[in-house]
């Protein structure tokens, strides 16, 4: 089992969250017992205004300040990371995996089944895990990952059909 690590003194929560500094990133990799290098750092610094991000994603963020770091490269600390619980790593069903610095907060996410947009949710529940299993068969369950499916509102939004009584919606005079 992976011990859960967070940033204590802040919770990334989208916008107007409070963002990690540098310095606090750099004490979260040596906490969680990871040398302070300027891959990790670029990762982390990616990630922090970009949650749910995909491996692509972040590589295009890292390569704008560190053109020079490889592929191979942010795929090793995004496992490292993830491995230390400094950085989650979601796999909604059909879809790649995305990652956040959203750790150890028993939070759930809503995916758009249209769009693929990901949004965080905090579950009913507080504690974890949030839900328990009718028959744990002798596991020590401590986490509960709930994804739920729907549209979001721009995708679930009804289109606007022309009307009859305005010829001009519909194209033809």
């Amino acid at each position: 089992m992976v011990a859960q690590r967070s940033f204590d003194s802040f919770k990334i929560r989208g916008q107007g969250g409070d963002v990690p500094t540098t310095p606090e990133l750099e004490q979260a990799l040596r906490g969680a017992a990871l040398r302070v290098t300027r891959p990790r750092l670029a990762v982390l610094a990616a990630l922090r205004g970009h949650a749910h991000a995909t491996t692509d994603e972040v590589l295009g963020l890292v390569r704008e300040q560190h053109p020079e770091v490889s592929h191979q490269a942010v795929y090793d600390v995004l496992r490292a990371l993830t491995a230390t619980g400094l950085v989650r790593r979601i796999e909604p069903q059909g879809s790649v995996s995305r990652y956040e610095l959203r750790v150890g907060d028993n939070h759930h996410h809503l995916v758009c089944r249209s769009c693929g947009v990901i949004a965080d949710v905090d579950c009913s529940v507080g504690a974890a895990p949030c839900l328990a299993p009718y028959e744990d068969h002798g596991f020590v369950v401590d986490e509960a990952e709930v994804i739920y499916w729907g549209l979001c509102r721009a995708c679930a939004a009804p289109t606007v059909l022309p009307t009859l009584e305005n010829p001009a919606e519909r194209g033809t005079r």
